[in-house]
């Protein structure tokens, strides 16, 4: 069964209330810290690419191709790229940013896509990111936790009860305080790659 993110009109519907809602906000501070060459992972239908600030250099990846021909009419000089997240087709040290919006929690193996995105970035390189993730309170963390079955199945593999900042510590990145946000079950931070 094919999930809401791979139907690019009914993903950009509710894309479009949920920024109407807040979410746009969000969105561009998302976009507006990158800097130099910048992947955007997951780019989706491209709501993203027409808000990179100047100077940038944006590439988007995405797994669907029905999405990336409607991220080619958002964009048309954007360069897209067919590819998963744990398999990205870049050199080691390609992007000075990493873009990611709502992205990892429909990754298949996050470790080894956030293994990628430390691969691909250049010394000094930030990953920069906008999730869902499971909720603080215990009851609503146990209700994503009893419907996730169901609404990955429904959502073309969405997981509403990831905890995407602890993989992305496990991971080996160190999330920066500065421009750090929480509200209810949606987080937004910048982080980098810890030395080894």
């Amino acid at each position: 069964m094919r999930g809401l993110e791979q139907i690019p009109w009914m993903y950009d519907a509710l894309l479009a209330a949920f920024e109407w809602s807040g979410l746009a906000a969000w969105r561009r501070w998302l976009v507006g810290g990158a800097r130099g060459r910048t992947l955007d992972l997951g780019c989706g239908t491209g709501r993203n690419l027409p808000l990179f600030p100047p100077g940038t250099w944006a590439v988007g990846a995405d797994p669907h191709p029905q999405n990336l021909a409607r991220a080619r009419r958002r964009a048309p000089r954007a360069l897209l790229v067919q590819a998963r997240a744990e398999a990205l087709p870049f050199k080691d040290a390609t992007f000075d940013t990493v873009v990611s919006g709502l992205v990892f929690c429909s990754v298949t193996d996050p470790p080894a896509a956030l293994a990628e995105v430390r691969r691909v970035l250049a010394p000094g390189g930030a990953l920069r990111m906008l999730e869902h993730v499971r909720s603080c309170r215990p009851v609503r963390g146990r209700l994503q936790d009893w419907v996730q079955p169901a609404w990955t199945c429904l959502a073309g593999g969405c997981h509403p009860n990831r905890e995407t900042e602890r993989a992305v510590e496990a991971a080996g990145f160190g999330i920066e305080e500065d421009g750090r946000r929480s509200r209810d079950e949606m987080r937004r931070f910048q982080a980098r790659p810890r030395r080894r």
